[in-house]
This record gives structure tokens, sequence and C-alpha cells, in this order.
């Protein structure tokens, strides 16, 4: 009982509970400074930072839960969003950048089945019956045929090959266990990354805005890095052209050096080499890259 009430007052969280999206999740929290203990064998953590208790759940159930008002908040996938139809229930707060994929289409590569159109009453094995509907439906309509669908939680890459299905909906990452069970992608249905969604009806308002905050600061921290250096006054309009900032650099001169001043800029991470070069080549000197852990923007 003390348990149950320990979670009164607090934000709902869910994570998902295992997998490569799970580490990335976790990075995420240490990123926000959200504190919490978690036993291994417990699916509940109490954040000793924040009013938050993290809920570790399986990543297709979350977006059901929030879209229920069960949790507040919670990361999943946007695939997971549109299969378990919540749509109008909850808002999509902010994408992540991870677990980038796309939900497709796919059959083996010597199938007479090469289109979309030649799937229509034919049979289809996925893991999310819903968005397969959607595609399915109106073609079915159209043709006068009905496609068969059916729901499978795992090994869906081995339908075909088993003779259980003429095609499969699945997600595609980077396509090698795709091209390694003998099919390829013949249609997307939609490209997916890991969000931050929350109930539309929660009570948590503020708090939810102040984790979004930290998560943003989080994903531009991983974008940007901060530059800085020092060049002649002359020679400042070219180099503030190749760090023009979010805002604009920040410019202070340099008492010992009369004619120069230090510049700091935020530039992206995966440009760095790039643009340290042509700063040198422009005359700055002291060029230096330093990287954060969060930000606000």
């Amino acid at each position: 009982m003390q348990f149950v009430k320990d979670l009164e007052d607090r934000l709902l969280f869910a994570v998902p509970k295992k997998g490569r999206i799970y580490e990335k999740c976790i990075e995420l929290l240490k990123g926000c400074d959200i504190h919490f203990n978690r036993n291994t064998r417990q699916d509940i953590a109490l954040c000793t930072n924040l009013p938050i208790a993290l809920v570790f759940l399986p990543a297709a159930d979350i977006a059901k839960y929030v879209g229920d008002g069960n949790i507040d908040l919670g990361i999943t996938g946007q695939d997971i969003v549109v299969e378990s139809e919540v749509q109008d229930k909850i808002r999509e707060v902010e994408e992540l950048g991870f677990g980038k994929c796309r939900l497709s289409i796919e059959v083996p590569v010597n199938s007479p089945y090469q289109s979309i159109e030649s799937l229509v009453g034919r049979r289809i094995v996925t893991s999310f019956v819903n968005c397969a509907l959607k595609v399915f439906g109106p073609l079915d309509a159209a043709s006068g045929k009905k496609t068969i669908i059916e729901h499978v939680s795992g090994s869906v890459e081995a339908a075909c090959a088993l003779g259980l299905a003429d095609g499969i909906v699945d997600l595609v990452e980077t396509g090698e266990s795709m091209r390694a069970a003998g099919l390829h992608d013949i249609y997307d249905l939609m490209k997916t990354q890991s969000v931050l969604i929350a109930n539309k009806k929660s009570k948590h308002v503020d708090l939810i805005e102040k984790i979004a905050s930290r998560v943003r600061g989080v994903i531009t921290a991983d974008k940007y890095v901060l530059c800085t250096y020092n060049v002649e006054r002359k020679n400042l309009a070219q180099t503030t052209k190749i760090t023009p900032g979010r805002l604009g650099p920040t410019i202070s001169s340099l008492d010992s050096h009369e004619g120069w001043v230090a510049v700091s800029s935020m530039i992206n991470k995966k440009e760095k080499g790039e643009i340290l070069d042509k700063l040198s080549e422009c005359g700055a000197t002291d060029i230096m890259v330093m990287s954060f852990t969060n930000c606000r923007v």
C-alpha cells in the first residue's frame, strides 16, 4: 500500500523496458538529470529528484497506456502510435532522433508478387495489423478482393519461407535481416523514429514541459559543439559566415591585442573538421571545440 501511495501526485513516465531503445532512453534520462534507482525485478522506479515515477513497459504497449490516460508521458515509436490508433488522444512532444527506420511491405526476392497491387487478395503476416489494414482496405474495396492479414508477434521475416504468407509488413532499419531472409521491400507505409508523447489531458502540464525542455537540450547538445577562437577584426566578417551560430556568435574584444576579438559559436558537430579548416584559412587562431551534455535553446 505504501508503494501505491508513493505514486500519488507523481507524473508517470513510461520507458521501453528492454532492447536497444531502452539503452538510448536510459542515456536520455541521465542527460535530463532524472535520477532514479531501479530494482531489476521491478518495472516501476521512483525518481529521487523530481516527482516522477518511471514505468518500464514493452514499447508496443506504451502508446495505448498514454492514450488511455493511465500514463502521462512516454517514449515509443511513431509506428506504435499509429498502430495503437491513439493520435487523437496524445500529442507528440518531441522527435528524439533515434530508433529511425521504415515500416515496409516485404516480399521474397523471387516472388511473383512484386507490387502492392499484386498482393491484394493474398496473405499478409505482420505485428502491425491496423497499419496494414489502412493500406490494403482501400485496395480491397476497389478490387473486390479480400486480403488476409494475420497477426504475429515475432519472427515475422520467417513467415514467407514457412509458407505462411505471400508478404509481410515489418520494420526495416539497415535491411540486413530482411536480405538474410531472402526478402526485399517493395512499398513504404511510413518512416518512423522514437518520440516523446504525452496524454492531452494530463494534469502535469508544467512538469511535462520541464522534461520536454530538458530533452530538447540533450538533443541539441548531441548535435552541436561550442567553438571558440580569436581573430583579427578585419577578418571577422569572413569567420562569422563560417560560424553564424544559432542566433548569432558571441563576440568580445581582446584587451591584450588591439584589433583582435574572441568569438564563441555553436557549430554542427558533424561539420566541425571542415569548419576548423576554414577558420584557420581565414586567419583565426587558438581555435578550440568543446562538447556539452545539455543546454537550453
